[in-house]
């Protein structure tokens, strides 16, 4: 299996149960409160390293618990996190998340040490991208850490998929060229492209991000599914299974990042790859939390034959 490489967010995640989403000025009382190992590098890397993926991690906590506790649990997947940065006098990223009876979510990131993720961080770790086949990013860190990161991956020849989350109107034009594949959900296509949230909108600003540069567009859509648009043109839409009673979609869209860089580690198609993921993210938003809902690769393969 190839080695994939995680670049992100590593945050502690307070979880916490809501009646509804709060209007502009609304106070609501919530339910209880979970501490649970979250951001969205570290979700990520912990779900490839669940499902069988050889992972290592490149992200930053601080020199707390907290941190203490996010290398742990991601060591104990199975992710290499002996390069994960340990930032003095400044905390562990945290996430406030809340979760609707209907299993939607609102979250509020305080980066934190996530901040230190910087270039000169990388340069010191470049060894890590010369060693891997698959880099995997997010938008959780700063912006020109990941641009140097996917330029020096498209440099080495290295594979590179890039989750815009959280969204940004206007990612350097010089970034889409270095990746393989773009992963984002129908909000952040829309703020990256313009399009409006809609089938038309939709296949219009995959159309967009590839005249951009990127090779292939993967746009998940919720409990719809996924589309992707493939560098030669290909369409294929991937249904949700609509059976799933959904209870929490915190990690849907990470375990389905998970899902297909472990696909395309594994030597599958895009479209198979795709399919893994899909079956991954049915499994996760029927169980509550972000890492805590991440399947192995048995229990993915048991539910598919099922």
């Amino acid at each position: 299996m190839k080695k994939i490489l995680v670049i992100g967010s590593m945050n502690m995640d307070f979880v916490t149960d809501i009646p509804h989403m709060p209007a502009v000025g609304e106070t609501v009382l919530a339910q209880g409160l979970d501490f649970v190992p979250g951001g969205k590098g570290g979700n990520q890397a912990y779900a490839m390293g669940r499902l069988g993926g050889r992972v290592s991690m490149l992200g930053s906590v601080g020199n707390d618990t907290y941190g203490e506790k996010l290398c742990a649990n991601l060591a104990s997947a199975g992710v290499d996190v002996s390069c994960v940065r340990r930032a003095q006098a400044v905390s562990t990223g945290m996430a406030v998340i809340g979760v609707t009876p209907q299993g939607d979510n609102s979250i509020i990131v305080l980066p934190g040490a996530n901040r230190a993720v910087d270039r000169e961080y990388l340069q010191e770790h470049q060894d890590r991208l010369k060693d891997c086949d698959i880099v995997a990013l997010q938008l959780e860190i700063p912006l020109d850490a990941v641009v140097f990161a996917a330029e020096e991956a498209k440099r080495l020849g290295k594979t590179v998929v890039l989750d815009p989350a959280p969204a940004v109107p206007d990612l350097p034009e010089d970034l889409y060229p270095c990746l393989d594949l773009i992963k984002p959900n129908e909000t952040e296509l829309s703020v990256l492209t313009g399009c409006p949230q809609d089938p038309g909108g939709m296949r219009k600003g995959a159309r967009i991000l590839r005249e951009k540069g990127v090779k292939n567009v993967l746009v998940t859509l919720g409990g719809e599914g996924s589309y992707l648009l493939q560098e030669d043109g290909t369409e294929r839409y991937f249904p949700a299974d609509k059976t799933v009673k959904v209870v929490d979609t915190t990690a849907a869209g990470d375990s389905y990042m998970a899902g297909l860089c472990v696909g395309m580690a594994q030597g599958q198609s895009l479209e198979k790859a795709a399919e893994l993921a899909t079956a991954v993210s049915n499994i996760v938003v029927t169980r509550r939390g972000a890492q805590t809902s991440i399947p192995t690769m048995d229990e993915v393969l048991g539910k598919a034959g099922s």
